[in-house]
């Protein structure tokens, strides 16, 4: 794989190389779930290798063993060596792409650098940066009294949310929305734009 400045976009490959995807997870593992799917349908040209977590019991690890995935629990601690080892157990199952699907940790990202993607449940820059996740995005976005929200995939760069945007799609904020609510809404684009986000990267479909 020859990795291009992510300026460029897309990642080259040769005809012979398969894109082995390591998926990051802190959640459930939908989005992960989500991503192998439309690898599975021929519209990415890559596989789901690995899903790292933290914790054995991760809602993604149980996800992502019942659909044949692998998994590897890096601890956080000790913490000095998590970096390492979490490189490690990419490297261990011959990732070369990485996919943060909703990953609470700052990613080491120097040795994947042009090939590392993240996505973000709101429309950045607005309701990004550290501690900006989940839930609390999306009840930021409604205490600011927005009236569009959406998602934003885009490249890691070794700061919170601040990469090169790939694609971002967007939804309606409803009159009586709530984070839940919101969510949902905000979750069925997500399964979009990551897919599309990897084929303009990767090719595809």
């Amino acid at each position: 794989m020859v990795v291009p400045d992510v300026a460029d976009r897309r990642v080259q490959l040769t005809p012979a190389e398969t894109v082995r995807i390591g998926a990051l997870a802190s959640g459930g593992g939908r989005t992960v779930i989500n991503m192998a799917h439309a690898c599975a349908r021929g519209e990415i040209p890559a596989m789901v290798a690995v899903c790292v977590v933290t914790r054995a019991d991760a809602g993604a690890a149980d996800r992502c063993r019942a659909h044949g995935i692998p998994v590897a629990v890096v601890a956080p601690e000790p913490a000095e060596t998590f970096d390492d080892r979490v490189d490690a157990a990419l490297l261990a199952h011959d990732v070369n792409f990485v996919c943060l699907a909703g990953y609470l940790r700052r990613f080491r990202v120097d040795a994947w650098r042009g090939r590392a993607l993240n996505i973000h449940p709101a429309l950045l820059p607005d309701f990004g940066g550290q501690g900006m996740y989940g839930d609390r995005v999306h009840r930021a976005v409604l205490e600011a009294g927005s009236t569009v929200s959406g998602c934003t995939v885009h490249w890691v760069d070794g700061a919170y949310d601040t990469g090169k945007h790939v694609v971002q799609r967007r939804c309606a904020v409803h009159p009586g929305d709530s984070a839940e609510t919101l969510a949902a809404r905000v979750f069925a684009e997500e399964c979009v734009a990551y897919p599309e986000a990897l084929r303009q990267v990767l090719g595809g479909r």
